[in-house]
């Protein structure tokens, strides 16, 4: 089910009652207490919690890229705390995002008129450090989904904040992740953390010749977690 929040709560339960699993991609169900929120690499084990609505939930992109990274360095070394900073390209905003990215950027070029149609403000040459509406407490709609999701996914212990940015890029999320673990790692870390799949680990210096960025990553269709040592 991908037709939004709104259609998934009225038909999800519908389809369910005949007997039918539902997958929802929408933000209806994630946070159900009886509705398993799911990542395949992370917590495939509690798929089996979708008995009770027969409805099974994944979690917003960001997040989802995310707690794949975080899983095998939380269980080698229990993550305490997690600052993320999102980087988030207009294609998750659909295709009217992406086409409102192409028309600006053309009119900048060309000396028309820039109009703004589908973000709050310009996106062409330009960051939006909005996704999502604002909530009471300041932050976005979009950065509450990372934390409550994490902590359901993962670990509700995690302490987690996040910032949420729209960059004028067509395909492709990128999240900068500062992680406080419970305890130091001893000297084999290295080599732990090198076996963690779809993680490598890298020095600051290599990341300037990197070549697990977005366009090389979605050639593969799958996420590059890069791991970056600081002694």
């Amino acid at each position: 089910m991908s037709a939004g929040g709104a259609v998934s709560k009225e038909w999800s339960p519908k389809i369910a009652a005949q007997g039918a699993v539902v997958i929802d991609n929408s933000s209806a169900w994630r946070m159900d207490p009886d509705v398993p929120l799911i990542v395949p690499e992370v917590n495939a084990d509690a798929v089996s919690g979708f008995t009770r609505k027969n409805i099974i939930a994944n979690p917003n992109c960001s997040t989802a890229q995310l707690v794949v990274a975080l899983k095998p360095l939380h269980d080698k070394a229990r993550i305490k705390r997690v600052v993320v900073a999102t980087y988030q390209s207009v294609s998750g905003a659909g295709k009217e995002a992406m086409d409102e990215l192409f028309s600006q950027s053309k009119a900048v070029f060309t000396l028309d008129e820039v109009e703004a149609k589908k973000f709050s403000k310009r996106i062409a040459f330009n960051v939006i450090p909005q996704i999502d509406v604002f909530m009471e407490d300041g932050y976005t709609k979009e950065e509450w989904k990372m934390v409550v999701e994490t902590k359901k996914i993962l670990d509700p212990k995690i302490k987690l904040t996040a910032t949420c940015v729209r960059v004028p890029v067509f395909v492709g999320h990128s999240e900068a992740v500062n992680i406080e673990l419970s305890s130091r790692s001893p000297p084999t870390r290295r080599a732990r953390f090198c076996a963690m799949p779809r993680a490598a680990l890298s020095s600051t210096s290599a990341r300037t010749a990197a070549t697990s960025l977005p366009m090389s990553a979605s050639a593969r269709m799958r996420p590059i977690s890069a791991v970056s040592e600081r002694m």
